[in-house]
């Protein structure tokens, strides 16, 4: 497993799992078709956009349809003889913490036909010294407690549940834990 920054040369397979229904964002499923009406628009200007360090590119929409300010972000792709998933890095500059409106740091999903073989837990762990490269010292993430997978995934690469809360409004109802992972320095 890499991760790979995209590119041209790993569009189409990414585009293939966008049309098969999978989505990069897994509280916002109809992000893949707003992504494949990008790629079919202006490829390049779609590929910008998945690395924007400045945090300079569009609001973010939240589930609810609000919107609000992007943060810093870079977007890797998990490759493994193919296209896999994808996983992001967001922050904001000088401080670990981050907008209540923010899930947490890092984001990723990993297509149907390639779970369960230990690659999301691979691109987390290969993610974290990047977080720590953006001058971060620890990293939070969230789960639904019902997300069994993605709770081991994240133990794993060593976080330690913080919190059970109520999910903002904005996300939809419900908990969600909160867990964070100290990054070595």
């Amino acid at each position: 497993m890499r991760l790979v920054k995209p590119s041209l040369v790993y569009l189409e397979p990414y585009r293939a799992a966008l049309e098969t229904g999978w989505s990069p964002r897994t509280t916002r499923p109809e992000a893949a078709s707003e992504e494949l009406q990008a790629i079919s628009k202006d490829p390049n200007a779609f590929l910008g956009k998945l690395d924007d360090p400045e945090g300079r590119g569009d609001n973010i929409e939240l589930p609810d349809g609000s919107f609000v300010k992007r943060l810093p972000s870079f977007r890797r792709w998990i490759w493994a003889d193919g296209f896999c998933g994808s996983i992001e890095l967001r922050w904001q500059q000088g401080t670990n913490a981050l907008p209540p409106t923010c899930l947490g740091h890092i984001g990723y999903a990993v297509v149907p036909w390639r779970r369960r073989e230990g690659l999301a837990t691979a691109a987390l762990g290969a993610i974290l010294p990047e977080a720590r490269q953006v001058g971060l010292t620890a990293v939070d993430l969230t789960a639904d407690p019902g997300n069994t997978a993605s709770i081991r995934v994240i133990e794993a690469n060593g976080g330690q549940l913080v919190a059970r809360r109520d999910k903002l409004a904005a996300h939809g109802d419900g908990q969600e834990l909160l867990f964070r992972i100290d990054l070595p320095t």
